[in-house]
């Protein structure tokens, strides 16, 4: 096993609002709605509608964080299926009314050296969103940035940002509390492992075929894996320059058809979002609940904890496919 260094970081954003907010039924479509907005307001010094015209696109800091352009890679890929070096992961489900004046916590993951490098900007586009306001036209609700920490993996948190000066606390904030983590798992698998991992999925799981989304009875163990290696191997190559992926996929994927699961505390959850692209409301959905494997865990669970950071299946940068995973090895949201 190749060692591997992983540069990431998880982000704890906390604001307030003047007014009480009304959030959607998955929070992470707004939040994903107004950073990128804000961000492409905040970046774009050419003012031309459609970013691939531009001739800046390769070098402006929206596209490199928010729409990443596509390349070649040793596995292809459409515009549509190029992984953004973030994830957003929203509040909590089922916060629909957010009073005015309490604090409102999401997190967002940053992946690789140079989207690390961003954080400036970052935090300034969510400083933006607030100050224009969430919500629909024309009762947009106005709110305040209160704090930016770093968490690392053990769950603790420190500041990374001092919002009072909307300035980096820091300058090697971003390196000092990534999480390390993932790197250690890759760069020194486990002598010994349980026979049992729980993946506890707190965000609908959208996996698909040719455009086709799997139901629970769809899904195995192989399924799984294989979604998990493409996307860590886009995201490596794309974000990090690692062409060569630090792990043998075939054998994986075998490895992955010795394992036994257990899928009956699964289900899937639909949602709805409007898609300001398309001009029209889209349903949503993927599988959510507890999801248990059984087996020889050991040349899996570097890759099945990098995924709790990393998110699974379709629309992750707005916090989909999100898990913890109990085995030991769990990525920390506090």
């Amino acid at each position: 096993m190749v060692p591997v260094s992983l540069p990431l970081t998880r982000y704890r954003f906390t604001a307030a609002f003047e007014r009480e907010l009304q959030l959607p039924d998955y929070a992470g479509s707004l939040l994903r709605g107004v950073f990128g907005a804000a961000l492409r307001r905040t970046a774009c010094t050419t003012g031309l509608p459609d970013c691939r015209a531009c001739p800046l696109w390769r070098s402006c800091s929206y596209p490199a964080l928010f729409e990443t352009p596509p390349r070649q890679t040793q596995l292809a890929q459409r515009f549509s299926q190029v992984p953004n070096p973030y994830v957003i992961e929203p509040p909590d489900a089922g916060l629909r009314r957010l009073p005015a004046g309490q604090p409102l916590v999401w997190h967002m993951v940053l992946f690789g050296t140079e989207t690390l490098r961003k954080l400036p900007q970052v935090v300034q586009a969510w400083q933006r969103s607030l100050r224009e306001g969430w919500g629909e036209e024309p009762g947009r609700t106005m709110g305040k940035l209160l704090g930016v920490e770093a968490v690392e993996a053990s769950g603790a948190r420190v500041p990374a940002w001092d919002v009072t000066f909307d300035c980096a606390l820091a300058h090697a904030a971003q390196w000092t509390h990534a999480s390390r983590a993932p790197a250690q798992a890759v760069a020194h698998a486990p002598s010994t492992s349980p026979s049992r991992a729980t993946l506890h999925l707190h965000t609908p799981l959208r996996l698909q075929n040719e455009g086709h989304p799997l139901s629970v009875a769809e899904l195995s163990p192989r399924v799984m894996v294989a979604h998990l290696l493409r996307r860590t191997r886009l995201m490596l190559e794309l974000h990090l320059g690692v062409s060569a992926a630090p792990f043998d996929v075939p054998s994986l994927l075998s490895h992955a058809e010795t394992l036994q699961d257990d899928r009956t505390e699964l289900r899937w959850k639909d949602w709805t979002r409007y898609s300001s692209r398309q001009k029209q409301e889209m349903t949503l959905g993927g599988v959510i609940g507890r999801w248990s494997l059984d087996g020889d865990l050991a040349p899996l669970l570097p890759w099945l904890d990098l995924g709790q950071w990393l998110h699974l299946g379709k629309n992750a940068t707005m916090g989909m496919g999100g898990y913890t995973l109990e085995s030991g090895h769990s990525a920390n949201r506090a």
